[in-house]
C-alpha cells in the first residue's frame, strides 16, 4: 500500500513545483518501497516462519526515519502561532516520551501475559470482554482521531484549491486503504490455507497407503477404515487450527501497521510544537490512547502465537513508535511547519490510510469475528457485558478527542 501511494506523492509535489528539495527523499523512499515490495509471493511466504515481521520491519523503518524529511518544507500559509517557553515544552516532551513508552508497554504486555496468567488467555471470557473494549478505542481512533484530522489537513486553504479543493482525497485515500487490507488479509490466508491443505493431503495419502499394507481380510478393512475416519477427522482439525492461526497472524501484522503509522505522525506533531499550553493535555490524552491501542494489538498478537523473538520485535517497535516520534519532533521543531504544504500532504494522506486500515481492522477482524463465533452466540450473558465493553471503549477514545 505504501508504495502504490508514494508515486502519488512524487507526481503531485514535482508536479506543482512545491518543494523540490524533496523530490529526492521521495524518490528514496520510492526506491526503497519497492525493492521492499518487489515479490509479494516471497512476501506472503514470510507470514508462517519466525521472522515474519521482517519485511514488515523495513516498511516501518522507512516511514519512521524518513517522513521528517518530507515535512520540512517552507510555510506558504502564515498563521498567528502562541508563543510558548521553550525549556517547558521540552520538559512537557520528555514527560510524555517517558509515560507513553510505559502505558504502550503495559498495555501491549497486558494481554500477551495470558501465556503465564490462565484468566488472560485467549479462550477465557474475560479475554473477550478485554478484546471488545480494545476493539472500540481502535474503532474510535480511526472515526473519531484520526479520520478527522486527515479531512482537515486536506482540505487546508494552504493548499492549492486544484487538485486538493476538487476531489475528496481523504475519503478516497481511506476506501482504498480499507480495501487494501481487506486483499492482503484474503490473499494471504488463502495462499496458505491452499498450502496447508496440499501437505496435509499428501501426508495422509502416504499415511493410508502404510496402514493398507499391514492389514488383510474384511474384519481389517473395517478397522483400517475407522482409523482413516479418525486420522481424516483430526487432520480437518488441525487444519482448520492452522487455518485461524495463520489468520490471526495476517490481523496482527496489518493492525501493527496502521497503529505505527499513525503513531509516529502524532508523535512529530507533539515534538514540533513549542506550545506548553498545547502540549499539557496531550501528554495525558496521548498516554491512554496508547494504552488502550496497545490493549487491542497485544490481544491479536497473543491470538497469533508468534515465537519469542517476533512478539518481543512486535512490542518494542509499537512501545518505541510514539516516543521516536516525539524525539524526532523536537529535533525539527525550528524548521518544522505543519502548514507547509509537503507536511500537510503527507500527514494528511497518511493519516487517511492510517484510517482506513484501523477502521476496517476493528470492524471485521476484531469485532465481526468475535462477535459471530458460536462461543459469543451460545451465551447471551456474554453478549451483553461485550457489548457494554465495546461501547464503553469506543466512548472512552471519543472522550479523549476533547483533548488530543
Amino acid at each position: 500500500m505504501f508504495s502504490l501511494l508514494t508515486p502519488l506523492f512524487h507526481y503531485k509535489i514535482v508536479g506543482n513545483s512545491l518543494d523540490t528539495p524533496h523530490t529526492l527523499d521521495l524518490r528514496v523512499i520510492y526506491y526503497i518501497s519497492n525493492f521492499v515490495s518487489l515479490d509479494f509471493h516471497k512476501m506472503l511466504s514470510k507470514f508462517q516462519q519466525p521472522f515474519t515481521s521482517r519485511k514488515l520491519l523495513v516498511t516501518l523503518l522507512c516511514v519512521l526515519f524518513l517522513l521528517p524529511s518530507l515535512v520540512l518544507g517552507d510555510c506558504t500559509c502564515d498563521t498567528e502561532n502562541e508563543k510558548g517557553d521553550k525549556d517547558q515544552a521540552l520538559r512537557y516532551k520528555l514527560v510524555a516520551i517517558a509515560s507513553i513508552l510505559v502505558a504502550g508497554a503495559i498495555g501491549v504486555s497486558i494481554p500477551i501475559l495470558g501465556k503465564f496468567i490462565p484468566a488472560l488467555r485467549p479462550e477465557t471470557d474475560i479475554f473477550f470482554v478485554i478484546k471488545a473494549f480494545a476493539a472500540g478505542v481502535i474503532l474510535a481512533t480511526g472515526f473519531i482521531h484520526v479520520l478527522p484530522d486527515a479531512f482537515e489537513t486536506l482540505t487546508s486553504p494552504c493548499l492549492s484549491e486544484n487538485p486538493w479543493g476538487d476531489f475528496p482525497f481523504t475519503g478516497f485515500v481511506a476506501m482504498v486503504s480499507a480495501i487494501g487490507s481487506l486483499m492482503v488479509d484474503a490473499f494471504a490466508t488463502s495462499y496458505y490455507s491452499h498450502r496447508s491443505n496440499v501437505q496435509h493431503g499428501t501426508g495422509d495419502e502416504e499415511k493410508v497407503g502404510g496402514h493398507d499394507e499391514g492389514h488383510e481380510g474384511h474384519m481389517d478393512v473395517h478397522t483400517h477404515a475407522t482409523h482413516g475416519h479418525t486420522h481424516g477427522s483430526v487432520a480437518l482439525f488441525q487444519n482448520s487450527e492452522s487455518s485461524e492461526l495463520l489468520r490471526h497472524r495476517v490481523i496482527s501484522q496489518v493492525l501493527e501497521l496502521g497503529i505505527v503509522v499513525h503513531s509516529v505522525i502524532i508523535g512529530i506533531s507533539l515534538g514540533a510544537s513549542e506550545t506548553p499550553k498545547t502540549i499539557k493535555p496531550l501528554v495525558a490524552a496521548l498516554t491512554f490512547h496508547q494504552f488502550f491501542e496497545g490493549m487491542g494489538l497485544g490481544g491479536c498478537i497473543s491470538q497469533a502465537k508468534f515465537k519469542s523473538r517476533a512478539i518481543a520485535i512486535m512490542v518494542v517497535f509499537y512501545s518505541l513508535t510514539t516516543p521516536v516520534g516525539i524525539a524526532i519532533g523536537t529535533g525539527i521543531s525550528n524548521v518544522y511547519h505543519d502548514n507547509s504544504p509537503t507536511a500537510l500532504i503527507v500527514e494528511g494522506i497518511f493519516n487517511a490510510a492510517s484510517a482506513g486500515i484501523l477502521i476496517y481492522m476493528a470492524l471485521v477482524d476484531l469485532l465481526a469475528a468475535d462477535f459471530m463465533s458460536p462461543r459469543m452466540q451460545s451465551k447471551l450473558s456474554l453478549q451483553i457485558i461485550v457489548n457494554i465493553s465495546l461501547l464503553l471503549g469506543a466512548g472512552c477514545m471519543s472522550l479523549l478527542a476533547k483533548w488530543a
